[in-house]
């Protein structure tokens, strides 16, 4: 993905706020990438998840759905980081309702997702941070929220810690359709995102590719965008599933 300047759209939902940017770009063309990498039905459910911290992986999954919906997907976010949860503040939310009330036997989930915060795009998120993460996400609940909400929804994505720091992630993968692994360029350490990617295999995690994130390009390379309006040197770059 390419670099995003924090100036820019503050919240980071650059695919919703300026469709038309390289940056937003980028992301459709992740969802073209992700489409084209299995069958639509097998891909109902899709973690995102990244080596370490930093990485992007929440932005990028907000992003991801918001080029989802604008392809006419009825989509969740359930954000399952229980540790450091961001969805509700890229969204601008509160948080103090969401997954780990369902998880405790409090609620349901019709009650607890925020609607539209996108038009088509709804948003279960974290909770109240627990003292057993992982003990929750392994859960019998855990299982009877995704299968919940796949009857209701035609896609769903879901934010988790760092594969390298707990054990969520590994937990969480056997859980869903697919993981999508975030890199972070000049952040993640070759042996890091290596061990990342074992550990998720080792739990059974089908891996649908790894995305290269903050890539910077300038000058000839941003030829393959079209920004209009807007002149002289811009940073951008490519984005996809790769293997």
């Amino acid at each position: 993905m390419p670099r995003q300047r924090e100036d820019d759209f503050a919240n980071g939902l650059i695919a919703h706020l300026n469709p038309k940017s390289p940056v937003a770009e980028a992301y459709r063309t992740l969802r073209t990438s992700l489409q084209f990498s299995a069958p639509e039905e097998s891909l109902k459910s899709i973690m995102v998840t990244s080596a370490g911290p930093g990485e992007g992986k929440s932005t990028t999954l907000a992003n991801l759905a918001v080029t989802l919906v604008q392809a006419g997907k009825r989509l969740l976010i359930i954000d399952a980081d229980l540790r450091r949860p961001v969805q509700h503040k890229v969204f601008g939310l509160s948080n103090h309702r969401g997954l780990t009330n369902l998880l405790v036997g409090r609620g349901d989930l019709g009650e607890a997702v925020n609607r539209d915060v996108i038009p088509g795009l709804d948003l279960l998120t974290s909770g109240p941070i627990p003292p057993n993460p992982s003990e929750l996400l392994g859960s019998p609940m855990m299982r009877d929220v995704l299968a919940r909400a796949q009857e209701a929804y035609d896609q769903i994505l879901i934010d988790s810690p760092p594969a390298v720091a707990v054990t969520d992630a590994a937990i969480m993968s056997s859980l869903v359709s697919g993981v999508i692994l975030v890199v972070r360029s000049r952040v993640a350490q070759n042996e890091m995102a290596l061990e990342a990617r074992n550990l998720l295999e080792k739990a059974g995690a089908r891996i649908l590719g790894v995305v290269l994130n903050d890539v910077t390009y300038t000058g000839d390379d941003y030829r393959y965008y079209y920004y209009y309006g807007h002149q002289g040197q811009k940073k951008a770059g490519g984005a996809g599933i790769g293997s």
